[in-house]
């Protein structure tokens, strides 16, 4: 369900009921009377969904982590915040960005429409960038030909499965994060039968090479071994991006998570 589309119809129909009521209905009531309930859950509402949309669209988004594709970063559960304006302003519904205000970096973590079913929306790391080369292999990450600096950094507890496991703590750039990986363990990576720009990847039987195509990103989860991306379908084109994801607003849970994250 397109809850973007569905607002916007909302805004739609909530103003032209508004206008209607200012312009056409309230000036041939008896000003005596009040207005009819039909008109107070209609035009009385416009203003709320008006700013609504306004917030949800150029601001900031809620989204909820549905998988423990991210873990130990975000938990299933965590309702995050997302802004909507740091990699430029878009049109709500159609997308079309309008000004351009920045461009992902390596280390975001970022909300964007799923390549292969742009109706899904996917949360993910950024770890490379148009022009890089991505080399996944055994457990590690490289980037244009360097290893990411990877080191243990103690255990994470999940609570689901009520067992411990090994985090690291990974450098992207100039910025730290905590992944879950299993250095030396043969990738595995099975791709889908096709997806477009293939041939800039390489699979074999540990690894997968790809190489970023300009106005594209190579996506991957912080739960390595426990996320389907961009090692599986391939790239995300620039118009798919979101935005930034940046803050735990909730978790009922757990409300010690409430916070900014990396």
């Amino acid at each position: 369900m397109n809850f973007s589309l569905i607002l916007f119809f909302v805004v739609l129909f909530t103003g032209a009921m508004w206008a209607l009521n200012r312009w056409v209905w309230a000036p041939r009531r008896d000003p005596e009377r009040s207005d009819p309930w039909w008109v107070d859950y209609t035009a009385g509402l416009f203003p709320v969904f008006f700013v609504i949309f306004l917030l949800r669209s150029f601001v900031a988004e809620p989204f909820r982590i549905p998988s423990g594709s991210m873990l130990p970063t975000l938990l299933i559960g965590d309702l995050i915040l997302v802004n909507k304006y740091e990699y430029g302003i878009r049109l709500p519904v159609i997308h079309k960005k309008i000004v351009d205000m920045g461009q992902p970096q390596r280390g975001d973590v970022v909300v964007f429409r799923y390549p292969p079913d742009p109706s899904l929306d996917y949360i993910k790391r950024l770890v490379g960038v148009p022009g890089d080369k991505v080399l996944w292999r055994a457990g590690s990450l490289s980037v244009n030909g360097k290893a990411v600096d990877l080191r243990a950094d103690g255990e994470f507890f999940d609570a689901d499965r009520l067992s411990y496991t090994k985090q690291y703590r990974e450098k992207l750039s100039d910025r730290e994060h905590l992944v879950l990986t299993e250095p030396g363990k043969p990738s595995f990576v099975h791709p889908m039968d096709s997806f477009k720009q293939k041939d800039l990847c390489r699979f074999d039987a540990d690894s997968v090479e790809c190489v970023v195509p300009q106005g594209h990103y190579f996506m991957m989860g912080d739960n390595r071994d426990n996320s389907l991306d961009s090692r599986f379908w391939g790239f995300v084109p620039e118009q798919n991006i979101v935005g930034r994801a940046f803050f735990i607003w909730m978790n009922f849970s757990d409300l010690k998570r409430i916070g900014r994250f990396y």
